[in-house]
């Protein structure tokens, strides 16, 4: 998708989603849409919308010559103080999908032009109402479907990322220019950045792109849901336990061992976080060749996980249970997994025999490993394996105020700069010289300027913009 930066026609679009509905809402942005408006809008009063207070919504009818279309309320905006910065109409109509097309005809007619996708926001970002990383917020915000993916993305909407880089950028630029004066002298050979200053201040800057960077696998499974696979030997309960997270029969519950045979997979949410839970196939040796398959994607899928609930029959010893622990490591892959092993059928065996059982299962777990005892059947502790779903992902460790990464193009960056750093870190280090200091510090610079749009292009642009509905 290819923007025209200096494109200056008025544009429209419907702005609410396609169909049917009470209310729709259609925007004009543009020098004209004032005028535009006005061309099909009548007030009982005779009122021209272009004499009237800014932020302020006015009853009337849209009119084709004498033809009533509808009855409306048009909201006005007018420049800069609007959300593209420039003249802005949002028509309310009722929801009809004629009463939308006939207005979106009209509108065209009069002068307008039907909008791109994501051109509002775009023409937002132009006219320096929003920079980058919120104008993918704004994609965020739309496709938000938990609580913690809607305050990540209202966080960066408010400017909580920008602020950080934004930090960033200043304290380098300081230096850059110190060591730009250097060359400018450089056969009388002064400094004018302190190079101890400079490397407490690179030092400082690592660590914080490091833990922006960081953030990004927690932003990614707050974005996509956290995956979850339910594994375990056959008959421990895994079918049972999805069903009770889920409060639905999705799963068929059965005595008889290998029922099932493929992954199956839905979301819930836990206190505002999405997880995909994955209920797999019971690992056990068999001939089957379904079963065997079935198994073979349930090690995929354990692999894949970022939490593992290893489901363990609690009427077996604890040898053997340990031993289900032992087997089941060597599938998980990636040390930094997070594993809740759960102590199954507690209402069939004796409160002792529970607490002979945990304890040797404890001496063998990691701390990164979580122990829940519960019955699955009966919904025994339910709430304690939800708590521990919530701190095996991380989700209780983050506030209000955290910056969390969830773009791969703002990872992509970060990565760069932070290559740049810890160049400029080692060539401190070493004592270069300062023209190839200099050179790594402006690559950081350009890779921090490119997250927040103040160096761009294009390419990049249609990229970020592509996705985006018509209308927004």
């Amino acid at each position: 998708m290819i923007f025209n930066m200096s494109d200056k026609d008025t544009i429209t679009a419907i702005s609410t989603p396609p169909g049917t509905g009470a209310i729709a809402v259609i925007r004009l942005s543009g020098e004209s849409a004032l005028e535009i408006c006005e061309a099909v809008f009548v007030s009982p009063a005779d009122k021209e919308l272009t004499g009237q207070d800014p932020n302020t919504l006015h009853y009337g009818t849209i009119r084709d010559e004498d033809e009533i279309i509808d009855e409306v309320v048009v909201g006005l905006f007018k420049a800069p103080h609007s959300y593209t910065g420039e003249n802005l109409v949002e028509i309310s109509c009722h929801g009809s999908v004629y009463i939308q097309k006939r207005i979106l005809e009209l509108l065209v007619s009069k002068g307008a032009r039907l909008a791109r996708p994501g051109e509002f926001t775009m023409r937002a970002f132009m006219n320096g109402k929003l920079d980058l990383t919120q104008v993918e917020a704004v994609a965020d915000l739309i496709a938000s479907g938990s609580k913690a993916a809607h305050r990540v993305a209202m966080s960066q909407m408010r400017g909580g990322f920008t602020e950080e880089i934004k930090k960033l950028r200043d304290k380098l630029l300081t230096f850059i220019s110190l060591l730009e004066l250097e060359l400018d002298f450089s056969e009388e050979d002064v400094e004018f950045a302190d190079r101890s200053q400079l490397k407490v201040l690179l030092e400082e800057i690592t660590r914080l792109l490091q833990k922006l960077k960081n953030s990004f696998s927690l932003g990614n499974v707050i974005k996509n849901g956290v995956p979850v696979a339910i594994a375990g030997k056959t008959n421990s309960g895994k079918s049972t336990l999805l069903n009770l997270l889920l409060r639905e029969e999705k799963a068929i519950v059965s005595e008889i061992e290998g029922t099932t045979r493929d992954a199956i997979e839905d979301l819930i949410s836990i206190q505002g976080i999405h997880f995909r839970l994955i209920d797999t196939a019971g690992i056990r040796h068999t001939e089957d060749a379904v079963e065997k398959l079935g198994i073979a994607r349930t090690l995929e899928k354990i692999r894949q996980a970022v939490v593992v609930i290893h489901l363990l029959d609690a009427r077996l010893p604890a040898e053997e249970l340990i031993l289900q622990i032992e087997h089941l490591e060597g599938y998980s892959g990636q040390d930094e997994k997070k594993r809740i092993i759960v102590l199954n059928k507690i209402d069939l065996i004796p409160d002792d025999s529970l607490d002979m059982i945990s304890r040797e299962i404890e001496n063998h777990l990691t701390k990164k490993d979580y122990l829940v005892s519960m019955s699955a059947k009966k919904g025994i502790h339910l709430d304690r394996l939800e708590k521990a779903l919530i701190e095996a992902a991380g989700m209780d460790t983050t506030s209000e105020n955290d910056v969390i990464i969830t773009n791969v193009r703002h990872y992509e960056a970060l990565d760069r700069s932070l290559s740049a750093v810890r160049r400029a870190v080692d060539g401190l280090d070493h004592g270069i010289a300062g023209d190839l200091l200099a050179q790594d510090i402006r690559e950081t610079i350009h890779y921090l300027s490119e997250i927040t749009g103040e160096i761009t292009d294009n390419e990049i642009l249609g990229n970020i913009f592509k996705n985006f509905c018509i209308g927004k």
